[in-house]
């Protein structure tokens, strides 16, 4: 299939699963907060954070110090005019730049992401960095994104006065390269597509309605994207990180004295927004969760989009999970018992990638209907991948799970159909016969035998 939170309720009560091997326990259902299944999984050390190494003087896309000046951006000659050195195969920016607005483009060379970027004081290989970032690959700019597919799923279907998702529409793209410029661009209810071009962070940002959000030039975003009381949003290309690389404590709303759960999700959907699109993103280190959706959102897609943590613990607090790290992925439906779910939360899945050092809620789910289709699953170590829970109805087709423990995990008062999934390498349960629910939408699923291929290639930004 080629489609090209406010803080959580307490005090749910606990509930049994049996899986083969043990009984595991569901923490709070707030689950915001504690783990549903108490035990831990061996964490997989994490990996490289995607991007490429920067330069020793400044962050990946840019670093503090080379935020793609406009000349750069804008492809302009470097000074020295030699397309061999600035802005051809190899280009060897100065001492403040790695890679250095001269290596945005000079000459029309190739890009400094299809060479090495020897910028910075200590000449590091910058690849993936600033860069290439305002340079010419081909002639081509990376100020102009990849064309955006088409929405499928949940986002494209008409309700609560919304005729699918669109953004910002045909609004003439305005470029950001700070987070304060950044925040006021995506303010209010006005039309707006809004370019990330810069490392932006650490921050809290909440995105209004009738926005399309799109990184370019290996833009990243540091910190808390919210969307709330907001509709027909689009966010796409773009890498989105939460606070907690590694340590919640990094939060600045972290309470020592509840856990990593006191802190704030990498991308929150909540209070009745509705009509929200992800699309080829790649989140990671959310302090509570990686993207939380709750308090009556609907009309929900998240596709082509890759989750995963650094290795962290959480052994501190009354919400502590100890080694599990409280890495846990995505919640629909902050507890049971929420009158503003009920007949909302139906969310869309596809062609997403649940990585590295993610222990459950691949998702974790209540109340609505929620189509989980062509994804891959290879969070080695974790306790549980995808859970159908209070009143929740799940159809989860054509996925792949690898080397995961409990890759289907349906709750007693939760409702699960799986059909044409792949397991290999796994643990625990892999079936579940319930009724499910048809997609009012149209849809093909993929074949399984390269998905999994596919999704590596294809997950997270372009």
């Amino acid at each position: 299939m080629r489609y090209c939170s406010p803080r959580r309720l307490k005090n749910c009560s606990l509930f049994a699963l049996a899986v083969a091997g043990g009984l595991y326990g569901c923490g709070s259902a707030s689950e915001s907060d504690g783990a549903r299944t108490p035990s831990a999984g061996a964490a997989v050390s994490a990996g490289a954070t995607s991007g490429g190494a920067s330069a020793s003087a400044g962050a990946p896309s840019g670093g503090t110090g080379a935020m793609l000046s406009t000349s750069g951006a804008a492809g302009a000659p470097s000074t020295s005019g030699g397309p061999g050195s600035n802005g051809g195969a190899t280009a060897n920016g100065g001492a403040t730049a790695n890679g250095g607005a001269t290596a945005n483009g000079g000459g029309g060379g190739k890009s400094a992401q299809g060479g090495n970027a020897n910028g910075g004081v200590a000449g590091a290989k910058a690849t993936g960095g600033a860069g290439g970032a305002g340079g010419a690959s081909g002639g081509g700019s990376c100020l102009t994104p990849p064309a955006a597919g088409s929405v499928t799923g949940w986002a494209s279907v008409n309700g609560m006065n919304q005729n699918g998702t669109t953004g910002g529409g045909t609004a003439t793209p305005q470029i950001v390269t700070t987070l304060e410029a950044f925040k006021t661009a995506v303010s209010g209810a006005t039309a707006a597509v809004v370019y990330v071009n810069a490392k932006l962070g650490n921050g809290s940002v909440a995105i209004g309605s009738n926005k399309t959000i799109v990184g370019v030039c290996d833009a990243e975003f540091h910190g808390h994207l919210g969307i709330s009381k907001a509709s027909n949003v689009i966010v796409r290309n773009l890498k989105i990180v939460g606070y907690a690389v590694g340590d919640c404590s990094k939060d600045p709303a972290f309470d020592a004295s509840v856990g990593c759960s006191s802190g704030a999700d990498a991308v929150s959907i909540t209070s009745a927004s509705h009509h929200v699109w992800l699309d080829h993103c790649d989140i990671s280190d959310g302090t509570d969760g990686n993207l939380d959706i709750n308090a009556g959102s609907d009309f929900i897609t998240i596709s082509w989009t890759k989750f995963h943590y650094t290795s962290r613990t959480d052994n501190v607090g009354n919400d502590s999970t100890g080694q599990s790290g409280h890495r846990f992925s995505n919640l629909i439906g902050s507890a049971d018992d929420v009158p503003e779910d009920v007949g909302h939360l139906n969310v869309t899945w596809h062609h997403d990638w649940w990585a590295d050092n993610v222990n459950q809620r691949m998702p974790r789910t209540r109340n609505g209907k929620i189509h989980v289709v062509n994804s891959l699953f290879t969070s080695a170590g974790n306790s549980y991948c995808t859970n159908a829970g209070f009143q929740s109805h799940l159809l989860v087709e054509n996925n792949v799970y690898s080397g995961v423990k409990n890759p289907l995990s349906p709750d007693a008062n939760g409702d699960m159909l799986a059909r044409g999934n792949v397991f290999t390498s796994t643990s625990g349960t892999s079936t579940a016969s319930g009724t499910g629910f048809t997609p009012p939408y149209a849809y093909t699923a993929e074949a399984t035998g390269s998905l999994a291929a596919t999704i590596m290639s294809g997950a997270g930004p372009h």
